[in-house]
């Protein structure tokens, strides 16, 4: 099955292996440059690699103009974004006490120099930094991070929301926070109960804000399920709904998407185990048009466990394209496209809601070292070119969708 790419309704175009190194993570930006020419941004799930810059102007041939390291073996920069000439990158260690951890702003206005200008310490005794980011608009930058002054009341519940001001780059400050009560120890509320199969913990994973609703940010919340808050004070924050199934389903609630015009939400549970130990990993679709009572609708249809369950393969849902409001990006409220480890990158048409139908794949050939690829996020510009990145050795995937 592996020793062959698999498709239907994509093609591949371009690839490249980021000059060896792999290992993708959970960033993928594009910045559009003057002379048509374009730049892609990637972040690497673990060390020894910081950031990737690529030149995919000709995207069946991506350029690596720029790669980065990192400052020691025991730190990642999972995730990135890029708004304007600001790019933020996420600094997550991988036990709480080291540094550098938090939030760090460059410069990329000249892309195969990028500078650093600023940095959000969210080092701390107790926190491992920031694990995800979310920033479009160019001023609030919204994070899943650990911070100096919280101490958790379990350690899988160390990372939380904090909004932060970027007015001035150079100078990032703290402008609000939200955590799921019962989560910080000392507080009155009475700790969550712990999901006894998978704990992965009850903290935000992706932290969305759109300027169609800039009063409200979309929490897929890991263990918590889906949270909506109020922003509209951001030294506020408060919730307006949490719908959490799971149990009975395992946990680890990743993305939230809402899809203004239609009042739906696609939701996306992350697998986090081989050979579907976790199963099933689902992407969902709810009604949200009342939004203190969202309503599972359906489920996307999964790819079969075979042959995607095998020893050493993970299978199930991971992350989809988000429809970030910036002038590189695809935006739909028809088209998802998600990431789907060992089954590569699938595209869906939510046009009914209550059946929704897969419309096209891509699993590409198992990578050199694996036993299959290992698709682990995916980003689609406005022409409709997905830009897939493998999380072991696969690299960079450029590939056209054609639905």
């Amino acid at each position: 099955m592996f020793e062959t790419p698999q498709s239907r309704n994509m093609r591949l175009l371009g690839h490249s292996d980021l000059d060896g190194f792999g290992n993708g993570g959970e960033g993928i930006a594009l910045k559009q440059l003057p002379g048509g020419r374009r730049a892609l941004f990637v972040a690497h799930v673990g060390p020894p690699k910081d950031f990737t810059v690529l030149d995919v102007t000709n995207p069946a041939a991506p350029r690596v103009i720029l790669q980065t390291s990192l400052p020691h073996g025991e730190i990642r920069s999972n995730s990135l974004a890029v708004a304007g000439d600001i790019m933020l990158v996420a600094y997550e260690v991988a036990r709480p006490g080291l540094s550098p951890a938090g939030l760090a702003l460059y410069d990329i206005s000249n892309v195969e120099h990028p500078r650093r200008i600023g940095f959000f310490d969210a080092a701390g005794p107790h926190s491992r930094g920031t694990h995800c980011l979310w920033f479009v608009d160019g001023r609030y930058a919204h994070l899943s991070t650990g911070m100096p002054d919280f101490v958790p009341s379990h350690p899988n519940d160390d990372q939380f929301y904090v909004i932060v001001d970027l007015a001035d780059p150079t100078r990032p400050c703290e402008t609000g926070r939200w955590w799921l009560p019962g989560t910080r120890q000392g507080e009155a509320s009475p700790p969550p109960i712990r999901h006894t199969r998978f704990d992965m913990g009850f903290r935000p994973h992706n932290t969305n804000v759109y300027p169609q609703r800039p009063d409200r940010a979309y929490l897929g919340y890991e263990d918590g399920g889906v949270v909506i808050l109020d922003i509209s004070d951001m030294a506020r924050p408060h919730v307006v709904t949490r719908f959490d199934y799971h149990p009975p389903f395992p946990g680890f609630t990743h993305t939230v998407v809402p899809l203004f015009d239609r009042g739906l939400l696609i939701v996306t549970d992350e697998s986090l185990y081989d050979e579907c130990r976790d199963w099933p990993k689902l992407v969902w679709v709810m009604d949200a048009r009342e939004e203190g009572n969202l309503v599972p609708l359906s489920t996307f249809p999964m790819p079969p466990k075979e042959p995607y369950c095998r020893p050493g393969l993970r299978l199930g849902a991971h992350n989809i394209h988000e429809n970030e409001p910036l002038p590189s990006s695809f935006v739909s409220d028809r088209i998802v496209v998600g990431s789907f480890f060992s089954a590569g990158i699938r595209a869906y048409d939510v046009s009914n809601p209550f059946r929704p139908e897969e419309v096209a794949f891509y699993v590409p050939a198992a990578p050199h070292g694996q036993s299959a690829p290992r698709i682990n996020d995916v980003w689609v510009d406005e022409r409709g070119l997905v830009y897939a990145l493998d999380r072991i050795h696969g690299g960079l995937y450029i590939i056209e969708m054609q639905v």
